[in-house]
């Protein structure tokens, strides 16, 4: 038996979403696992991948199941027939009581599920999904003040 402290996986960052770290508020984080095929597996070993346009959710009003929708894999360049869609729907994998939550949240109005990152933790492959909601046009234009302000001041605590 192993202890907890053995137990710690190393972390490889394949893809981050920086465009939606901008452009939604951040609510929470969670943490699933991806079904994927051999080929996106080392597709993703490459860095092939785009999780611009991705977000999660579910296919239908009474299904737990929760999906990624549009999170593109590049083919594998060695891949034979076998090969991967390249835009297929992935399965999240979440426990039933966490897609329970995330459902009745995002039954909420303007509150949806993104992927933030997706990378690999040991040799499997995770995505970390936050459950947000769109910022304002002023909300976004509040944060930029934030950042330059702060900015200015690290310049001027460095002379």
């Amino acid at each position: 038996m192993r202890s907890s402290d053995t137990l710690e996986r190393e972390e490889k960052l394949i893809a981050s979403n920086r465009k939606a770290r901008h452009d939604f508020e951040i609510i929470q984080k969670l943490e699933a696992g991806i079904v994927l095929q051999g080929t996106e597996v080392k597709a993703l070993r490459d860095g092939k991948c785009s999780i611009q346009d991705a977000y999660a959710g579910f296919k239908s009003k009474d299904d737990y199941e929760l999906y990624l929708f549009n999170f593109h894999i590049n083919p594998y360049d060695h891949g034979n027939r076998e090969n991967h869609e390249p835009k297929r729907l992935r399965k999240l994998l979440v426990n039933h009581r966490e897609a329970i939550k995330l459902k009745n949240q995002v039954m909420e109005k303007g509150i949806t599920l993104i992927p933030l990152a997706i990378y690999f933790s040991g040799h499997l492959v995770k995505v970390e999904i936050g459950l947000c909601r769109a910022k304002r046009k002023y909300d976004k234009r509040e944060a930029t003040k934030e950042r330059e302000s702060e900015i200015e001041i690290r310049r001027k605590m460095r002379y």
